[in-house]
């Protein structure tokens, strides 16, 4: 019984004194006796029968606050302590439901190009995407039920889009591959997209752009590096089986090899940023060429390189892109200044950039990346320039080079110094260690005389 009345919370009540009790033995008085308590059914009806034991507290605006027993939320909180959460909450919600929104856009815009890219690619290369199996082939070059392989591509959604093919690497950048092919050693293409997963970052790099050149935010594009092998196929292809050369004799692929040079077509809108943050593009000239169109020019080292590689289709290509072509550089030199002669090595590439339509209508730059893939293979055929040509192209790598040796023999100077002052030093020291404190004064009263004598030969030469 003791243990109920304990759960349940009730005290015995104490009767009152009776009224005839002498006071004097008021103190011995008995207490009445306690009247029966119903024992609850369960121990959850003992707990709920009565709301015993609580402590009313004032909170803010004299409420008055009911404290219970831990587990009793509901009778110690009301609605209007979560309005702070209530206000928050359809803002975190609206945040998650505008970054599913912005990623999922990117990928499908993502997909789509690279859907409508994929068909170009597989006819050019052996292997298109990080996988390690050739994919047969959708589209032969030609008509493909009436439309070209063009029109064709660009018709495609990308739901069907292999997942190898595409790599997402952020939420707004996307990464794909491509090797096997003749006179490419192999391609990267990255698409940049903007950061519509998070509307507020966008805006904010939209309005420093207004302001800063340097931060202005860049267009949704495609950038596209395709390698050259250079002559050097042995060390990119895997050697074949000891054995196997009389079975299967390799086709004889020509001459890959050709001349060191720069070259771009670049929109004028992009000119002057590009010959800023573009080591090898502050080697070249500017010039207008009639036949481009009037918003696009060249920069090259030389006028033979720029009547060698505007071909016809090239030409073409750029007028059909329009507004959307931001350049196409073929280089051999790095795009960050060099520091040591290493990174001025030669590596020849050629670097693609154009936005993408914002209806995803991709007729328009299809042709560009095309014939983007195929220069490689005008540049084996016919990029090589007389001696005069040659020669004044070399001088100028050579000039670079000769400044960076200048600065690394300075810098080997200036760590021999260095090192020799730290061995003096170590000596030094030693020999002091060996000393008695006379043999030590005499030796720095030495020293001393021999700095004054030093420094007053060179004021005498001065004078």
């Amino acid at each position: 019984m003791d243990y109920f009345n304990k759960l349940v919370g009730n005290k015995p009540s104490q009767a009152p004194m009776a009224a005839n009790v002498d006071d004097g033995f008021a103190d011995y008085a008995a207490p009445a006796a306690a009247s029966p308590v119903s024992i609850p059914a369960s121990v959850a009806d003992a707990a709920a029968a009565d709301p015993t034991g609580q402590t009313r507290l004032t909170g803010p605006g004299g409420r008055q606050i009911v404290y219970t027993k831990w587990y009793r939320v509901w009778e110690r909180t009301q609605l209007s302590d979560f309005y702070f959460e209530l206000g928050v909450l359809p803002l975190i919600l609206l945040a998650l439901m505008v970054h599913q929104w912005g990623t999922r856009r990117n990928r499908r815009k993502a997909r789509k190009f690279m859907a409508s890219a994929e068909p170009i690619l597989e006819n050019e290369f052996a292997l298109v995407g990080f996988g390690d199996q050739p994919k047969d082939v959708p589209y032969q070059e030609g008509t493909v039920q009436g439309d070209t392989l063009i029109n064709a591509a660009a018709k495609l959604t990308g739901d069907n889009l292999a997942d190898d093919v595409l790599k997402e690497t952020t939420a707004f950048e996307f990464q794909s591959y491509a090797t096997g092919r003749a006179n490419t050693a192999f391609m990267d293409i990255k698409i940049l997209l903007w950061k519509w997963y998070n509307p507020a970052l966008l805006l904010v790099e939209t309005l420093f752009g207004t302001f800063f050149e340097s931060m202005k935010a860049q267009p949704e594009r495609i950038e596209a590096v395709s390698y050259a092998f250079d002559g050097n196929e042995k060390s990119y292809v895997t050697p074949p089986v000891p054995g196997t050369e009389e079975i299967n004799k390799p086709k004889p692929t020509g001459n890959s090899a050709y001349d060191q040079f720069i070259f771009a077509i670049v929109n004028k809108l992009s000119m002057r940023r590009l010959r800023e943050e573009r080591y090898d593009l502050s080697l070249t000239f500017t010039k207008d060429n009639a036949k481009l169109p009037i918003w696009a020019s060249v920069m090259s080292e030389s006028a033979e390189v720029t009547d060698t590689l505007l071909t016809a289709d090239l030409v073409k290509a750029v007028e059909t892109a329009g507004d959307y072509f931001e350049y196409l550089i073929v280089t051999d030199q790095p795009v960050d200044k060099p520091a040591t002669i290493d990174e001025a090595k030669p590596r020849k590439r050629i670097h693609l950039c154009f936005r993408l339509p914002s209806d995803k209508d991709y007729v328009k730059v299809l042709p560009l990346f095309q014939s983007f893939i195929r220069l490689s293979d005008h540049l084996a055929n016919n990029a090589r320039f007389r001696p005069e040509v040659t020669k004044k192209i070399r001088q100028t790598r050579e000039t670079e080079s000769s400044k960076l040796k200048k600065v690394a023999e300075k810098e080997a100077e200036e760590d021999r110094m260095l090192t020799m002052e730290k061995l003096k030093k170590e000596e030094r020291d030693r020999k002091m260690k060996g000393m008695t404190a006379e043999q030590q004064r005499k030796f720095l009263e030495k020293e001393a005389d021999k700095k004054r004598r030093k420094d007053s030969k060179k004021m005498t030469v001065k004078g």
